[in-house]
């Protein structure tokens, strides 16, 4: 018998190689994904009582080739198609997907005919492997909505007749920048946890990391894939300095850099590196040289803000957002001091998208502090811990206005 880790991780690598296999032989996605479900489980449920099978991917095509044979046969015996479906056959030497399959797999989970959390919750459970039940709680969200969304994508992926073909070379561009987006999403939400009790969701970084690293593999001349993996990669390896042992929050600042990933560090630089120096420049490597900026520097107060600074210029023309903007505020303090980031705070004010935002006040609490301004600061502090959701940084931003001196002191 396996550990069950071991064969968790087999089974969720095998079931993207399978149903590339599966869509490229049959068509039908929704279909084929039912079909490598089934024989999922009972690969699940076979291997642990047997052992796991000498070629474990014959295995699972079969079965699944089989089920959907079988599938296949229920919809066209109406049709009086049966000696169409005895031609079907298994082939078990069928085992090497062509280069793009995975590729292939992750565009069709990211047609733009689906809204973005459909895209997610799609590539989340036909490319990376996740149960309804795992990407409901890494959303916290119920499972029957994920269950939903997902039916919902691959009948939208049905009725619009999307093929499992790569995207014609005039939409490529496009489609690569919708799953990036969707990659980074996942990302996103797993490094900082939108809402619940805990700061990060290590299954969902996890598994962004490993579908930006397959795409990689099969776009490794694409500059913005080359730096989304590295922005995964630099910002991950801070992971285990990121709270303490009872899950409360440590900033960036006072992080023990001795617990960060040098390996994980290595790679990410090493990529930002290269793709800087022969691609265009790209908002995923822009942020990519930023984390890589911290990440070199030995201590907190090592750090290069004037280029820091510059990058987030650079990012902020290049593609403008609300995060964007109060990260450049940031490290505009750190160079030119809080008064003069405070002042130019009073123009995101005016942004729908920061209005209500924890993160705005939270930042406003940051600069009156660095600016001397205590109990203004501590206000702003307890505004942004009663606006956001996450358990942590709730407390984290509680905290920091209780260790702001009292204005009797």
């Amino acid at each position: 018998m396996s550990a069950p880790n071991e064969l968790d991780d087999l089974l969720r690598d095998l079931v993207p190689k399978t149903l590339a296999l599966l869509a490229r032989r049959f068509g039908d996605f929704a279909a084929c994904e039912d079909a490598v479900q089934e024989a999922l489980l009972a690969a699940a449920t076979q291997w642990r009582a047997e052992g796991i099978p000498t070629n474990p991917q014959a295995w699972l095509l079969t079965v699944a080739s089989r089920r959907r044979i079988e599938l296949y046969r229920n919809e066209v015996a109406r049709r009086r198609r049966e000696e169409r479906v005895a031609m079907l056959e298994v082939n078990e030497h069928e085992l090497t997907p062509e280069k793009d399959d995975v590729l292939t797999l992750v565009f069709l989970c990211c047609h733009p005919s689906l809204t973005v959390p459909s895209q997610v919750a799609l590539t989340l459970r036909a490319v990376g492997g996740l149960t309804c039940a795992e990407i409901a709680r890494g959303f916290l969200v119920p499972e029957t909505t994920i269950a939903q969304r997902i039916s919902r994508a691959k009948h939208r992926i049905k009725i619009t007749g999307a093929r499992f073909e790569l995207p014609p070379a005039l939409e490529r561009s496009d489609r690569v920048r919708a799953v990036l987006r969707v990659l980074y999403l996942i990302f996103t939400e797993g490094h900082t946890a939108s809402a619940g009790p805990n700061l990060y969701r290590r299954d969902l970084t996890s598994e962004a990391i490993r579908l930006t690293r397959q795409l990689h593999d099969q776009l490794p001349q694409d500059g913005e894939v080359a730096g989304l993996l590295a922005l995964m990669l630099l910002t991950d390896a801070r992971r285990a300095a990121r709270a303490t042992a009872d899950g409360a929050l440590v900033p960036l600042a006072e992080q023990n850099r001795r617990l960060w990933d040098r390996v994980s560090i290595t790679e990410g630089v090493a990529l930002i590196t290269d793709a800087l120096s022969r691609t265009p420049i790209g908002p995923y490597q822009l942020q990519a040289a930023i984390a890589a900026v911290h990440a070199e520097a030995p201590r907190a107060e090592d750090t290069e803000w004037r280029q820091i600074h510059g990058l987030y210029e650079l990012l902020h023309r290049l593609e403008p957002g609300p995060m964007v903007t109060l990260n450049r505020l940031v490290a505009l303090a750190m160079v030119q001091g809080p008064r003069v980031a405070l002042e130019q705070l009073k123009t995101a004010d005016a942004d729908p998208a920061l209005a209500a935002h924890h993160r705005i006040d939270a930042v406003r609490a940051h600069l009156l502090e660095l600016a001397g301004e205590i109990e203004a600061a501590r206000t702003c502090y307890l505004r942004a811990a009663r606006r956001t959701l996450s358990v942590p940084e709730q407390r984290y931003l509680a905290s920091r206005a209780e260790r702001l001196p009292s204005a009797i002191e």
